[in-house]
């Protein structure tokens, strides 16, 4: 008697018993082998994968935190523009600046450059060791302001007045305005980074589970003779990339959440220094707070119910 006739006339629960059968139809061996180089090699392409979606989502939220805090730090702050005219004096025109400053209600701190710091601020543009003399470099005033900044319009007015030709308000509203939009860009592009990497994780489970089939193909042609339906195979296959795909996930947001921990020690420890400081005032401290943890452990669970639910619509389309 052949291994199909045997098959026909024995019940579905009893097939697995005969040693004529694959060794994946055995009792207590699983129908979907999961401990072979292909399911590990797409477990490690998962937990990539998820690694570089975590990057992007935690720097996407690193990049909206810290441009939250440079624009409420720029929007407390104006500048007022103090320029050199013929047959006046600076020094006079800058002091009458402030004068008028530290009148308006809602300002609570004015700081006037000298002119040995206004040369300082040309430095990085115009290099250092030049004699700027002769040149006509205005002089600053910053201002910090608290609570309604409707009476801007009132200062500006007021300067225009005492000082005309001479003295300008500067609110910064322009430089806001550009980092609003290249943060909204960046936070984009990550979430868009994001959604690349989980529609690449979905392509590689696919030809993963069709190469799965087309190696387990005697064992589905073995179920159907035993009565075994679609639904069946695919639960089997989905529950074995799902054990994959929740591996891989967690293994790649594990690595996300502990490369921004790190990230963030370090910043600290080195925050006392120049580079420090500086790295801190560009970037800021690295730290991602809750949202931003909790957003690389959503992705690594995203990556897992991708994974089974893409496996689970490549094998009913195979069968189909």
């Amino acid at each position: 008697m052949s291994t199909a006739d045997k098959t026909r006339t024995r019940p579905a629960g009893t097939a697995a018993a005969d040693p004529a059968l694959p060794a994946t139809l055995r009792r207590n061996a699983p129908l979907v082998p999961t401990d072979t180089a292909a399911g590990r090699s797409l477990a490690a392409v998962i937990a990539i994968l998820t690694f570089l979606a975590g990057l992007c989502a935690g720097a996407a939220e690193m990049v909206a935190a810290n441009a939250t805090q440079w624009q409420t730090s720029v929007a407390q702050e104006v500048t007022i523009q103090v320029r050199p005219g013929p047959g006046r004096s600076v020094d006079a025109d800058v002091a009458r600046a402030e004068a008028i400053a530290k009148g308006e209600p809602g300002v609570t701190q004015t700081r006037v450059f000298s002119k040995a710091d206004s040369e300082r601020l040309l430095e990085p543009w115009l290099g250092s060791g030049l004699d700027l003399s002769d040149l006509p470099v205005p002089r600053l005033i910053a201002l910090r302001w608290s609570g309604d900044r409707a009476d801007l319009g009132r200062l500006r007015a007021k300067l225009v007045e005492a000082l005309p030709g001479v003295a300008s308000l500067d609110d910064h509203a322009l430089w806001l305005q550009r980092l609003s939009a290249a943060a909204s860009a960046f936070v984009g592009v990550g979430v868009g980074m994001v959604v690349l990497v989980l529609i690449a994780t979905g392509l590689a489970v696919t030809f993963a589970t069709r190469g799965a089939m087309a190696g387990n193909r005697e064992v589905v042609e073995v179920l159907h003779f035993v009565g075994a339906g679609d639904d069946f195979i695919a639960k089997a296959f989905q529950a074995r990339f799902f054990g994959l795909g929740l591996r891989g996930g967690g293994i790649g947001a594990a690595c996300a959440l502990l490369a921004f921990a790190l990230a963030g020690l370090i910043t600290g420890a080195t925050q006392s220094g120049p580079a420090g400081q500086e790295i801190e005032a560009l970037f800021g401290s690295f730290q991602i707070g809750l949202r931003g943890y909790a957003s690389i452990a959503l992705i690594g669970v995203i990556a897992s119910v991708v994974t089974g639910a893409v496996s689970r619509i490549t094998v009913r389309r195979y069968l189909a």
